[in-house]
């Protein structure tokens, strides 16, 4: 049977609208991610017993499972606690805790990787704590990690087509349906694949913009 690309590029309006959630869930997972990956870095380093543990026990989780599983609870199990989260909600909900577990565990080994004589020195120019981790630990620190957690960054805007489960609209739910109703399978995810293809390539060189230039400070 030969190919027929035109008729599910036919179909570019929800093709479109696919590609622009998927930008849009990938645009806030990432730096809510990042964030939360940081805060739990520092919480893990410096804070107490019992913070140490709780954030410890979330890491532990959200590395150790599968991400669909993930999704399903916050979109399927949390209705039966009250919490009705929209399927795009759920989705920037669970590729943030996602990311934030891995995150946390790369932010930490970059921290713990900081020359103790850094600390000392901002010590004796009586920079407050706060300023110690944010001016002195963290850029640094996120320049030794960069490469892995812009690896991570990419692995779930990967994931993120396994949120068309939950009827999230992005780019691989448009596939699924054009599949559905043009019986172009082939063509179909072969697009598809192309498209991610594509989108893993620029939000890596994205990425490996941003973070010299505004992230940990190596201009170039």
């Amino acid at each position: 049977m030969a190919m027929d690309f035109a008729t599910v590029l036919g179909q570019w309006p929800m093709l479109l609208k696919g590609l622009v959630l998927t930008a849009v869930l990938t645009g806030i997972a990432i730096p809510l991610g990042v964030l939360l990956g940081i805060a739990c870095a520092w919480s893990r380093l410096y804070g107490g017993a019992a913070l140490r543990f709780g954030v410890a026990a979330y890491v532990e989780v959200f590395r150790n499972t599968p991400f669909i599983i993930q999704l399903y609870f916050l979109f399927f199990g949390l209705p039966s606690m009250g919490v009705r989260l929209s399927p795009e909600v759920a989705s920037i909900l669970a590729m943030t805790l996602n990311l934030g577990a891995y995150a946390c565990e790369q932010i930490r080994s970059g921290i713990e990787a900081t020359p103790h004589g850094q600390i000392e020195a901002a010590q004796c120019l009586a920079l407050s704590p706060w300023q110690t981790f944010t001016r002195v630990v963290l850029p640094p620190s996120l320049g030794r990690v960069w490469p892995s957690l812009v690896g991570q960054t990419i692995i779930v805007m990967l994931g993120s087509s396994v949120c068309s489960q939950i009827s999230t609209e992005e780019i691989s739910y448009a596939a699924n349906l054009i599949s559905s109703r043009t019986f172009r399978s082939f063509e179909s995810y072969i697009l598809v694949t192309v498209v991610y293809l594509g989108l893993a390539v620029l939000l890596r060189q994205l990425l490996n913009w941003i973070g010299p230039r505004w992230v940990f400070g190596r201009r170039a």
